[in-house]
């Protein structure tokens, strides 16, 4: 609890800082400054009702909460940084003492950085990487297999059914094996998901298509999440595994399925009954990567990190996990930790990307 108050301390004296930046930057008289105040809060406003409030909304307003309000913690977080920045360069006689105080020139530069730097990360988010990486092994394999992994789809109020087709376009022109959804798939909320027919979509795959649920499936009714995904074609694995040709699929639960209940299943249980087949592992959330080594898995693929989504939380998430993004080798095991192909919040990636993996495997000659 105290850690909450801390942050939300913290949060407030942030914000509070940027609003006095702008009251002081913005020139002309105090009508002006009010003005331009009072909007940037109820931009904030907007951002933290597009995350609570957007089931009570009809659903073209939850739309547009969505996609404008979360812009929000993006630029709040630039006017942070740029004007901590100016602060210091005015301290250090860099800037003239002036250049924050009633100054249209200054407030066009600000405003300037941070529009251009929300552009760039929108056209940035755009471009879908295409991640490729070859495992050969040792192991019986009849002949090699081309498999189409992602993760962090969140599909909702702001993915919506255009994008996601544009997707299923890209897989289907990748002629994979199968297909690999690691979690995520949905950001919230069903409403948007049943409204928009975004099963349709899936059920264009051809291919097998299999997946395990991450954080986000179990915010809202998991099992109506799960009727959902199974409806579209997606067969969903909770610690639980299955045989595609010679290959071993384990899909672990989520680590936030079982609060106050019965534990998920470890690694190692899961890996118990495997036959001596290659071994790919489906875990949404990457901690303890240890345990996937211990139990002789092949690989190991991941999402949830977003690797923070922009800089400088990208920082951030570098620090909290072993690897929060890339390709990992420990041992005799392959870990990729992708950044995700979709995006929570604001379509805005600045030290990240957007990505899927295309994950050979072959036999060794």
């Amino acid at each position: 609890m105290r850690s909450i108050f801390i942050v939300l301390g913290c949060t407030i004296l942030l914000v509070v800082y940027v609003c006095w930046r702008l009251w002081r930057i913005v020139p002309m008289g105090w009508p002006l400054k009010l003005s331009v105040v009072v909007l940037f809060i109820l931009w904030m406003g907007m951002a933290f009702a597009s995350i609570g409030f957007t089931e009570r909304m009809p659903m073209g307003v939850a739309t547009l909460f969505c996609k404008i309000g979360p812009l929000w913690l993006i630029a709040f977080l630039y006017l942070f940084i740029t004007f901590l920045l100016a602060d210091i360069a005015t301290l250090c006689r860099i800037l003239p003492k002036g250049y924050l105080n009633s100054n249209a020139v200054g407030l066009l530069t600000i405003v300037g950085i941070v529009a251009i730097l929300m552009i760039a990360g929108h056209i940035h988010y755009n471009h879908k990487y295409r991640k490729e990486l070859t495992i050969t092994t040792n192991k019986p394999l009849e002949r090699p297999l081309k498999i189409l992994l992602a993760s962090d789809l969140h599909l909702g109020y702001t993915i919506g059914r255009q994008e996601l087709a544009k997707w299923i376009e890209q897989i289907i022109a990748e002629e994979p094996d199968l297909v690999l959804l690691c979690g995520d798939i949905i950001d919230r909320s069903l409403r948007p998901l049943i409204a928009g027919g975004y099963d349709e979509e899936f059920r264009r795959l051809k291919m097998p298509l299999y997946a395990v649920p991450g954080n986000h499936e179990y915010f809202d009714n998991f099992e109506a999440a799960r009727s959902f995904l199974e409806g579209a074609g997606i067969r969903l694995l909770r610690d639980e595994s299955l045989f595609y040709k010679d290959i071993c699929i384990i899909g672990r639960n989520d680590k936030s399925s079982h609060k106050g209940k019965s534990k998920r299943k470890s690694v190692a249980e899961l890996a118990g009954n495997t036959n001596g087949a290659f071994t790919i592992l489906l875990d949404h959330q990457p901690y303890s990567l240890e345990a996937a080594e211990q139990a002789g898995i092949d690989f190991q693929f991941s999402g949830h990190t977003h690797r923070g989504q922009v800089w400088p939380i990208s920082w951030v998430t570098d620090a909290m996990y072993e690897k929060s993004w890339g390709h990992l080798v420990r041992g005799s095991t392959h870990y990729y930790i992708t950044s995700g192909l979709g995006i929570w919040g604001p379509k805005i990636r600045l030290g990240s990307r957007s990505e899927y993996l295309i994950l050979h495997i072959k036999p060794s000659e």
